[in-house]
Protein backbone atom coordinates (compact mmCIF):
# COMPACT_ATOMS: atom_id res chain seq x y z
CA UNK A 1 0.00 0.00 0.00
CA UNK A 2 2.17 2.94 1.25
CA UNK A 3 0.73 6.01 -0.40
CA UNK A 4 -1.67 3.82 -2.12
CA UNK A 5 -5.18 2.56 -0.34
CA UNK A 6 -5.95 0.42 -3.60
CA UNK A 7 -3.12 -1.26 -3.94
CA UNK A 8 -3.47 -5.33 -4.08
CA UNK A 9 -7.04 -4.29 -3.93
CA UNK A 10 -9.80 -7.71 -4.21
CA UNK A 11 -13.36 -8.65 -3.10
CA UNK A 12 -13.15 -10.66 -0.30
CA UNK A 13 -15.23 -14.15 -1.03
CA UNK A 14 -17.21 -14.83 1.95
CA UNK A 15 -20.00 -17.38 2.90
CA UNK A 16 -23.53 -17.58 2.33
CA UNK A 17 -22.82 -15.72 -1.24
CA UNK A 18 -21.41 -12.25 0.85
CA UNK A 19 -18.25 -10.22 0.12
CA UNK A 20 -15.73 -7.31 1.58
CA UNK A 21 -14.35 -5.29 -0.91
CA UNK A 22 -11.13 -4.49 0.44
CA UNK A 23 -9.98 -2.09 -2.46
CA UNK A 24 -11.50 1.10 -0.35
CA UNK A 25 -11.26 2.15 3.22
CA UNK A 26 -9.54 0.04 6.26
CA UNK A 27 -12.30 -2.38 7.28
CA UNK A 28 -12.48 -2.98 11.19
CA UNK A 29 -13.36 -6.56 12.99
CA UNK A 30 -14.78 -6.20 16.30
CA UNK A 31 -13.70 -8.80 18.58
CA UNK A 32 -16.15 -10.50 20.92
CA UNK A 33 -15.21 -13.11 23.31
CA UNK A 34 -17.74 -15.36 24.91
CA UNK A 35 -15.44 -16.99 27.28
CA UNK A 36 -14.40 -16.16 30.76
CA UNK A 37 -10.78 -16.17 30.50
CA UNK A 38 -9.81 -13.95 27.34
CA UNK A 39 -6.77 -11.64 28.24
CA UNK A 40 -9.06 -8.21 27.82
CA UNK A 41 -12.61 -8.99 28.20
CA UNK A 42 -12.76 -12.71 29.65
CA UNK A 43 -16.19 -13.43 31.38
CA UNK A 44 -18.13 -10.15 30.06
CA UNK A 45 -20.45 -12.10 27.93
CA UNK A 46 -19.89 -15.63 28.82
CA UNK A 47 -23.38 -17.71 28.89
CA UNK A 48 -25.01 -14.39 28.24
CA UNK A 49 -26.65 -14.20 24.79
CA UNK A 50 -28.18 -11.06 25.32
CA UNK A 51 -25.25 -8.98 26.68
CA UNK A 52 -22.88 -10.80 23.66
CA UNK A 53 -25.54 -9.73 20.96
CA UNK A 54 -26.21 -6.07 22.70
CA UNK A 55 -22.21 -5.06 22.48
CA UNK A 56 -21.98 -6.83 18.79
CA UNK A 57 -24.85 -4.49 17.90
CA UNK A 58 -22.45 -1.58 19.41
CA UNK A 59 -19.82 -2.02 17.74
CA UNK A 60 -22.07 -2.58 14.08
CA UNK A 61 -23.06 1.02 15.24
CA UNK A 62 -19.94 2.31 15.64
CA UNK A 63 -18.18 0.75 12.34
CA UNK A 64 -17.11 -2.79 12.93
CA UNK A 65 -17.41 -4.67 9.21
CA UNK A 66 -17.57 -8.11 11.06
CA UNK A 67 -17.86 -9.33 14.13
CA UNK A 68 -15.41 -12.26 15.15
CA UNK A 69 -16.87 -14.69 17.85
CA UNK A 70 -14.59 -16.47 19.92
CA UNK A 71 -15.29 -19.44 22.06
CA UNK A 72 -11.94 -20.21 23.71
CA UNK A 73 -9.43 -18.23 24.53
CA UNK A 74 -6.19 -17.64 22.78
CA UNK A 75 -4.25 -16.09 25.48
CA UNK A 76 -0.69 -17.41 26.75
CA UNK A 77 -1.58 -20.49 29.02
CA UNK A 78 -5.66 -20.50 28.59
CA UNK A 79 -7.35 -23.86 29.65
CA UNK A 80 -8.76 -25.14 26.37
CA UNK A 81 -12.16 -26.37 26.11
CA UNK A 82 -13.74 -28.74 24.56
CA UNK A 83 -15.43 -28.22 21.10
CA UNK A 84 -18.70 -28.85 22.60
CA UNK A 85 -18.30 -26.37 25.34
CA UNK A 86 -16.69 -24.06 22.57
CA UNK A 87 -19.89 -24.60 20.23
CA UNK A 88 -22.49 -23.61 23.55
CA UNK A 89 -20.71 -20.64 23.51
CA UNK A 90 -21.04 -18.98 20.15
CA UNK A 91 -23.25 -20.71 18.01
CA UNK A 92 -26.50 -19.50 19.94
CA UNK A 93 -24.75 -15.98 19.57
CA UNK A 94 -24.43 -16.24 16.00
CA UNK A 95 -27.48 -17.87 15.83
CA UNK A 96 -28.94 -14.49 17.44
CA UNK A 97 -27.01 -12.06 15.62
CA UNK A 98 -27.75 -13.13 12.31
CA UNK A 99 -31.15 -13.19 13.21
CA UNK A 100 -30.84 -9.34 14.20
CA UNK A 101 -28.11 -7.77 11.85
CA UNK A 102 -26.58 -8.11 8.46
CA UNK A 103 -23.14 -7.45 9.61
CA UNK A 104 -20.63 -10.20 8.50
CA UNK A 105 -19.43 -12.67 11.23
CA UNK A 106 -16.56 -14.27 11.90
CA UNK A 107 -15.84 -17.50 14.11
CA UNK A 108 -12.30 -17.71 15.73
CA UNK A 109 -11.41 -21.36 15.98
CA UNK A 110 -9.05 -23.54 14.74
CA UNK A 111 -11.52 -26.56 15.15
CA UNK A 112 -13.09 -28.28 11.54
CA UNK A 113 -16.06 -29.57 13.58
CA UNK A 114 -16.89 -25.79 15.09
CA UNK A 115 -16.01 -24.13 12.13
CA UNK A 116 -18.65 -25.95 10.11
CA UNK A 117 -21.33 -25.82 12.72
CA UNK A 118 -20.73 -21.83 12.79
CA UNK A 119 -20.91 -21.83 9.05
CA UNK A 120 -24.29 -23.76 9.15
CA UNK A 121 -25.56 -21.27 12.02
CA UNK A 122 -24.57 -18.20 9.57
CA UNK A 123 -21.05 -17.40 10.00
CA UNK A 124 -18.92 -15.77 6.86
CA UNK A 125 -15.42 -16.24 7.82
CA UNK A 126 -13.45 -18.78 10.00
CA UNK A 127 -10.30 -17.03 12.13
CA UNK A 128 -7.88 -20.26 12.13
CA UNK A 129 -5.18 -18.96 14.62
CA UNK A 130 -3.20 -21.72 13.23
CA UNK A 131 -3.06 -21.40 10.03
CA UNK A 132 -4.97 -24.68 8.88
CA UNK A 133 -2.21 -26.61 9.75
CA UNK A 134 -3.86 -27.72 13.52
CA UNK A 135 -6.52 -29.49 12.66
CA UNK A 136 -6.29 -31.53 9.20
CA UNK A 137 -10.36 -31.08 8.41
CA UNK A 138 -10.22 -27.21 8.79
CA UNK A 139 -8.99 -26.96 4.97
CA UNK A 140 -11.75 -29.33 3.06
CA UNK A 141 -14.32 -27.57 5.93
CA UNK A 142 -13.51 -23.80 4.67
CA UNK A 143 -13.78 -25.14 0.66
CA UNK A 144 -17.03 -27.07 1.58
CA UNK A 145 -18.79 -24.55 3.32
CA UNK A 146 -17.19 -21.43 0.93
CA UNK A 147 -16.67 -19.55 3.97
CA UNK A 148 -13.56 -17.13 3.97
CA UNK A 149 -10.17 -17.88 5.78
CA UNK A 150 -8.35 -16.23 7.77
CA UNK A 151 -5.32 -17.50 7.80
CA UNK A 152 -3.03 -17.01 10.78
CA UNK A 153 0.53 -17.26 11.38
CA UNK A 154 1.87 -18.68 15.33
CA UNK A 155 5.40 -19.66 16.89
CA UNK A 156 3.28 -21.84 19.23
CA UNK A 157 4.07 -25.11 18.90
CA UNK A 158 7.07 -25.00 16.78
CA UNK A 159 10.60 -23.90 16.16
CA UNK A 160 10.88 -20.39 14.44
CA UNK A 161 13.07 -19.51 12.18
CA UNK A 162 15.32 -16.53 13.71
CA UNK A 163 13.98 -14.10 11.24
CA UNK A 164 10.42 -12.38 11.97
CA UNK A 165 9.92 -12.09 8.14
CA UNK A 166 11.60 -15.67 7.02
CA UNK A 167 9.30 -17.72 9.65
CA UNK A 168 6.44 -15.69 8.37
CA UNK A 169 6.76 -17.19 4.74
CA UNK A 170 7.54 -20.59 6.18
CA UNK A 171 4.81 -20.88 7.94
CA UNK A 172 2.85 -19.29 5.17
CA UNK A 173 3.82 -21.74 2.55
CA UNK A 174 2.66 -24.64 4.55
CA UNK A 175 -0.86 -23.17 5.12
CA UNK A 176 -0.91 -22.23 1.37
CA UNK A 177 0.00 -26.10 0.65
CA UNK A 178 -2.40 -27.00 2.97
CA UNK A 179 -5.46 -25.28 1.34
CA UNK A 180 -4.80 -25.64 -2.23
CA UNK A 181 -4.60 -29.24 -1.49
CA UNK A 182 -8.54 -28.24 -0.56
CA UNK A 183 -8.84 -26.29 -3.42
CA UNK A 184 -9.55 -23.13 -1.67
CA UNK A 185 -9.30 -20.14 -4.28
CA UNK A 186 -6.91 -17.68 -3.32
CA UNK A 187 -9.60 -15.00 -3.35
CA UNK A 188 -11.51 -16.62 -0.08
CA UNK A 189 -7.70 -16.39 2.05
CA UNK A 190 -6.69 -13.57 3.82
CA UNK A 191 -3.11 -13.09 6.13
CA UNK A 192 -2.88 -12.62 9.35
CA UNK A 193 1.06 -12.09 11.08
CA UNK A 194 -0.19 -13.08 14.05
CA UNK A 195 1.25 -10.23 16.44
CA UNK A 196 1.31 -11.61 20.00
CA UNK A 197 1.46 -15.15 19.26
CA UNK A 198 4.79 -16.57 20.41
CA UNK A 199 6.55 -13.66 19.51
CA UNK A 200 8.65 -11.28 21.88
CA UNK A 201 8.62 -7.46 22.13
CA UNK A 202 10.99 -6.56 19.46
CA UNK A 203 9.99 -9.07 17.15
CA UNK A 204 6.57 -7.27 16.90
CA UNK A 205 7.67 -4.38 16.35
CA UNK A 206 10.15 -5.75 13.81
CA UNK A 207 6.84 -7.62 12.30
CA UNK A 208 5.09 -3.93 12.49
CA UNK A 209 8.22 -1.97 10.46
CA UNK A 210 8.49 -5.00 7.49
CA UNK A 211 5.10 -5.73 7.10
CA UNK A 212 5.49 -4.21 3.86
CA UNK A 213 7.54 -7.17 2.99
CA UNK A 214 4.48 -9.38 3.24
CA UNK A 215 2.61 -8.12 0.16
CA UNK A 216 4.61 -10.37 -1.48
CA UNK A 217 2.39 -13.20 -0.44
CA UNK A 218 -0.41 -11.69 -2.42
CA UNK A 219 -3.09 -11.72 -0.10
CA UNK A 220 -5.14 -9.24 1.64
CA UNK A 221 -3.07 -8.88 5.12
CA UNK A 222 -5.50 -8.74 8.65
CA UNK A 223 -3.71 -7.24 11.59
CA UNK A 224 -4.70 -7.69 15.42
CA UNK A 225 -2.45 -5.74 17.68
CA UNK A 226 -5.18 -4.71 19.95
CA UNK A 227 -4.47 -4.49 23.60
CA UNK A 228 -1.64 -6.67 23.14
CA UNK A 229 1.17 -6.92 26.09
CA UNK A 230 3.84 -5.25 23.22
CA UNK A 231 1.49 -2.32 22.99
CA UNK A 232 1.33 -1.51 26.16
CA UNK A 233 4.95 -2.14 26.84
CA UNK A 234 5.63 0.72 24.22
CA UNK A 235 3.72 2.96 26.07
CA UNK A 236 6.20 2.89 29.20
CA UNK A 237 3.60 2.22 31.88
CA UNK A 238 0.83 0.14 32.31
CA UNK A 239 -2.77 0.97 30.76
CA UNK A 240 -5.41 -1.69 30.75
CA UNK A 241 -7.03 -0.61 27.62
CA UNK A 242 -4.19 0.94 25.54
CA UNK A 243 -6.56 1.82 23.32
CA UNK A 244 -5.20 4.83 22.01
CA UNK A 245 -1.74 3.14 21.55
CA UNK A 246 -3.80 0.40 19.73
CA UNK A 247 -5.17 3.11 17.29
CA UNK A 248 -1.40 4.23 16.24
CA UNK A 249 -0.64 1.17 15.95
CA UNK A 250 -3.31 0.43 13.27
CA UNK A 251 -2.26 3.88 11.63
CA UNK A 252 1.12 2.89 10.91
CA UNK A 253 -0.62 -1.31 9.86
CA UNK A 254 -2.57 0.94 7.84
CA UNK A 255 0.24 2.45 5.83
CA UNK A 256 2.47 -0.40 5.74
CA UNK A 257 -0.48 -2.43 3.63
CA UNK A 258 -2.93 -3.76 6.19
CA UNK A 259 -6.24 -3.94 4.84
CA UNK A 260 -8.33 -5.39 7.82
CA UNK A 261 -7.59 -4.51 11.96
CA UNK A 262 -8.96 -7.29 15.24
CA UNK A 263 -10.21 -4.36 17.33
CA UNK A 264 -11.64 -4.18 20.56
CA UNK A 265 -12.80 -1.01 20.42
CA UNK A 266 -13.97 0.31 17.37
CA UNK A 267 -14.42 4.06 17.67
CA UNK A 268 -10.95 5.18 18.35
CA UNK A 269 -9.24 2.66 15.58
CA UNK A 270 -12.22 3.95 13.00
CA UNK A 271 -11.49 7.40 13.29
CA UNK A 272 -7.81 7.07 13.15
CA UNK A 273 -7.77 4.60 10.43
CA UNK A 274 -10.59 7.26 8.78
CA UNK A 275 -7.97 10.15 8.83
CA UNK A 276 -4.81 7.69 7.62
CA UNK A 277 -7.33 6.46 4.63
CA UNK A 278 -7.57 10.52 4.28
CA UNK A 279 -3.46 10.87 4.30
CA UNK A 280 -3.19 7.56 1.66
CA UNK A 281 -5.54 9.46 -0.33
CA UNK A 282 -4.13 12.46 -0.75
CA UNK A 283 -0.77 11.30 -1.52
CA UNK A 284 -1.92 9.29 -4.47
CA UNK A 285 -3.74 12.76 -5.60
CA UNK A 286 -1.01 14.53 -4.99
Amino acid sequence: MAGDPADNSKLWQLGHGRHLDLAGPARLMGILNVTPDSFSDGGRFEGNVDLAVAAALRMVEEGADIIDIGGESTRPGATPVSPQEEQDRVLPVIERLCACSDVLISVDTYRAETAERAVAAGAHIVNDVYGAQKDPAMAEVAARTGAGLCLMHTGRERTKLPDVIDDQFHFFERSMEIVAKAGIPRDRLVWDPGFGFAKERDENLALMARLPELRAMGLPILVGTSRKRFVRGAIGREEPEPDVATAATSVLLRERGAHIFRVHAILPNRDALRVADAVLAAGVRA
